[in-house]
């Protein structure tokens, strides 16, 4: 299959795809990666009358680290974020949950701002950004803002960029030393969507209590869901296979997600406990082998 017609531009800096983005508003999109855009236009779920490719804008290529916070431009390849030492380091679950992005081929040429715009309540990066308390930065004609993640996915596929707007930018703040991460995802096949997917930072004290949780689940709603109501029950509670199941099984209480293709609602539900539980619990784990390497 082929695209439908379109006029292409290629602009070289951030400011030139404003200004395309301004001119050409809604009937304009966006091409980074291409690895949804692509085949959406190819089976006529898109037909923008402009595709602006901001492949060539370098300043959207770039990974720095500005005290406890690392800014990902939002042309940094997937593959890229996935091998860096420095960012497993500063965000250990970044690195975690890009391997179950597509396939390796997907990851090369899929970007981090990409997926993120493409507002997939399934995929991975926006997942991890609302687990993470992420700030995206977006660029417009009225300049550059910064949207806390939670708050930018809006709806089924949907952001809260106005038209004139690009996504230049994603901070994830830096995961404490002491932190353990996981991500868990179950999906039919190998580079599927996920079914259900979780992410997890905790740390916990001396004791094995609970100090910090953050939840984040994908799959099971319109939007990546923040896992509140599971972080708030295991808050203090001692680190124990029964607290996090008891906290786990409270998730399925926000599933929304109704029958389909893939699955009924009642076995996501099952699917959104699971992966949280053992989210959760292999995060324990690995803040306790980070313990006991004294890191």
């Amino acid at each position: 299959m082929k695209p439908p017609k379109f006029m292409y531009c290629d602009p070289d800096s951030v400011e030139e795809a404003v200004a395309l983005k301004s001119r050409y508003g809604h009937d304009s999109l966006v091409l980074a990666g291409g690895q949804s855009l692509m085949p959406m236009l190819n089976m006529r779920l898109a037909n923008p009358d402009v595709l602006i490719d901001i492949n060539r804008v370098a300043a959207l290529q770039q990974i720095t680290r500005d005290g406890d916070v690392l800014e990902v431009g939002a042309g940094v390849r997937q593959s890229v974020l996935e091998s860096d030492p420095a960012v497993a380091a500063a965000v250990p679950l970044l690195g975690l949950a890009i391997p179950f992005i597509g396939h390796i081929e997907n990851r090369h040429r899929g970007t981090v701002g990409g997926s993120i715009a493409h507002a997939d309540a399934a995929a991975e990066l926006p997942c991890a950004a609302v687990t993470l308390d992420a700030t995206v930065v977006l660029h417009g004609t009225a300049g550059r803002r910064e949207v806390a993640a939670r708050d930018f996915f809006e709806g089924f596929m949907t952001n809260c960029c106005t038209p004139d707007e690009l996504v230049v930018a994603v901070r994830f703040p830096v995961t404490p030393a002491a932190s353990g991460s996981a991500f868990v995802e179950h999906a039919r096949r190998q580079g599927d969507f996920a079914l259900a997917a979780s992410a997890a930072v905790v740390a916990l004290d001396a004791e094995r209590r609970f100090t910090s949780v953050a939840v984040g689940v994908a799959g099971i709603a319109a939007t990546p869901v923040r896992a509140t109501v599971v972080q708030d029950r295991l808050i203090g509670q001692a680190a124990t296979a029964e607290n996090i199941a008891a906290a786990a099984a409270a998730i399925g209480d926000t599933v929304s997600s109704a029958d389909d293709i893939h699955a009924t609602g009642a076995y996501r539900k099952h699917l959104a406990v699971t992966v949280v539980k053992r989210a959760i619990t292999a995060a324990v784990e690995n803040a306790a082998a980070v313990e006991r390497n004294g890191s």
